[in-house]
């Protein structure tokens, strides 16, 4: 976080070397701010400038615990110097104590009677950059700063960050261009002028003030590294170049380390990420970010070292928090799983669980499918005929060869009632298609086994009604064949209509007059309705 980015906020008096902390805080070299003022108190304990820099470096750096352990040490004898008391007061206002804060911030403006725009603007600090504080009070005694240092850029660059704390983007952004204006070289102001830009995914206009930034402040890292992060997955060389510009202007730090591993990988260079990463592993123990297996992983799925890459997956897993997890990782699992072979259970859990967790339909369509293939080959007729229902209903351009298929496959499964479904929308989608009725009709034969519901006989009747009988295919010859068989059949064994079922296999020799079977059956049912038996009377009674 960049404070100030000036060294004209600094007083002329101030020792030039508690300046150079001063710059370094502004550039986010926290680190090398510590060195500097802890090096100026080894020589002189009581230089109040430099426990106020030192403080400000530590909390800036996120280092709380270190600011309260270093002010413990401040002598006594300048405990009441504003500095010291400015000091104090950002590390009660961290710790929630506004009150406290508050008083020493009170005790310091007016020992300085409000004269001092350096000391205002570094309260005004506290204020903006940590949480509990109050920006509107940092407005407030920015104005004095600003009365008293009309020239100084930083005071505006404060303002502007005040603003952006309370939600003001038209003030802040007024802020900053009075900043520019002041000092043509504030690469801070640049830098948050493109910050404010970034919200609103104005890429054009974040980038071009990223890169005055650097044209104004060559040694400026924060807005190298903004602009790294920008290309980071859009043009990974070109983040590079910004990447080592950055390091060349920052203070070392693990995060770097983190940051130049995701490159190396990006750049595609995966051993050098392989090995970088796992230098991290080793010196950072049970404390690396998981993410990191992750990218190892990754690295090694790109050289097709599936073995290796499900290793470094299973110990991300292990690790990271569930709450973290992504649907990519799920996914990575599933095929790292599925190419180890014999492991189809586990492969289809993890892809199940991606599936379930994405939230594109696109790619949920591509997982159930993956799904289906998996299923297929370890000869898993229910769970393929599952999956691909699932992907025929999560995909609205699905054909109707998908929708056969699923159909088929959950009958060939014996699901014969989710072949029933699939088929049923077959019929509803392709109803000049005789393959939805007579598939319908075998399924529903296949519920209906003793025929004692005639499950399928409407669908075989609407399947003899869509078949053209002046030009039949031999499929179409086949399938009345059967319907006829089967509605013969109907007739005789359940409604005991003989002389219907004789009509039947009649029909049935008028497309297959070699049918010798069909002509015994109606032999037989001849014979019992000369007996009497299976007959109707013209108003629909008789024997049954």
């Amino acid at each position: 976080m960049t404070l100030i980015g000036s060294s004209l906020l600094l007083s002329p008096a101030m020792a030039q070397s508690v300046k150079e902390g001063e710059e370094l805080i502004a550039y986010e070299r926290y680190q090398s701010a510590v060195n500097v003022f802890q090096e100026i108190l080894k020589k002189d304990a009581s230089d109040a400038d430099a426990w106020l820099g030192l403080t400000r470096a530590f909390l800036f750096n996120g280092d709380s615990a270190k600011a309260v352990a270093s002010l413990a040490t401040l002598p006594a004898s300048i405990a009441d110097e504003p500095a010291a008391l400015v000091a104090r007061g950002g590390v009660l206002l961290k710790q929630g104590k506004l009150a406290e804060a508050q008083a020493d911030f009170d005790k310091a403006l007016a020992s300085t009677r409000e004269k001092d725009a350096d000391l205002i603007g570094k309260i005004a600090d506290w204020h903006v950059e940590l949480m509990p504080g109050d920006a509107t009070y940092a407005l407030q005694i920015l104005e004095k700063a600003v009365k008293r240092d009309k020239k100084n850029a930083g005071h505006y660059i404060r303002q502007g960050r005040a603003y952006r704390k309370l939600h003001k983007g038209t003030e802040a952004f007024q802020a900053f261009r009075e900043a520019i204006d002041k000092n043509k070289n504030a690469a801070a102001a640049y830098h948050e002028l493109g910050r404010i830009f970034v919200t609103q995914k104005n890429e054009d206009v974040y980038l071009d003030y990223f890169q005055q930034a650097v044209a104004a402040d060559a040694g400026y890292a924060p807005a190298q590294y903004a602009l790294y992060n920008h290309y980071l997955y859009k043009d990974p060389a070109r983040a590079k170049e910004y990447f080592l510009q950055y390091l060349a202007n920052a203070d070392a730090s693990l995060q770097q380390q983190y940051d130049y591993v995701d490159l190396l990988y990006l750049t595609n260079q995966y051993d050098s990420a392989i090995q970088k990463a796992d230098v991290l592993i080793a010196s950072e123990g049970s404390d690396v970010k998981p993410r990191m297996y992750k990218l190892v992983a990754y690295s090694y799925q790109a050289r097709q070292d599936s073995s290796k890459a499900l290793d470094y997956m299973k110990n991300y897993f292990a690790r990271e928090v569930d709450s973290n997890y992504v649907v990519k990782d799920f996914e990575t699992m599933g095929l790292l799983y599925a190419a180890q072979g014999g492991q189809t259970d586990s492969a289809m859990k993890y892809l199940a669980a991606a599936a379930d967790r994405t939230t594109d339909s696109s790619a949920m369509v591509v997982y159930f499918r993956r799904l289906a293939g998996l299923a297929h080959q370890a000869s898993d007729l229910a769970a393929e005929a599952n999956w691909m229902g699932k992907a025929y209903l999560a995909d609205p351009r699905a054909s109707n060869v998908a929708l056969f298929n699923w159909g088929l496959t959950a009958y060939k499964a014996q699901d014969f009632m989710q072949a029933d479904s699939a088929f049923s929308i077959y019929t509803s989608k392709y109803p000049e298609q005789g393959y939805g009725y007579y598939w319908r009709a075998r399924s529903n034969a296949a519920i209906d086994t003793a025929m004692e519901q005639g499950l399928a006989v409407p669908h075989y009747l609407q399947l003899i009604e869509k078949i053209n009988k002046d030009s039949m295919s031999a499929s179409d010859k086949k399938w009345l064949t059967e319907a006829y068989a089967y509605l013969a059949s109907y007739e005789t064994n359940t409604e005991k209509d003989y002389p219907e079922a004789v009509t039947y296999f009649e029909k049935l020799l008028e497309v297959d007059p070699a049918n010798d079977q069909a002509r015994k059956y109606i032999e037989i049912l001849e014979k019992n309705i000369e007996a009497g038996r299976g007959t109707q009377s013209a108003d629909g009674n008789g024997s049954k």
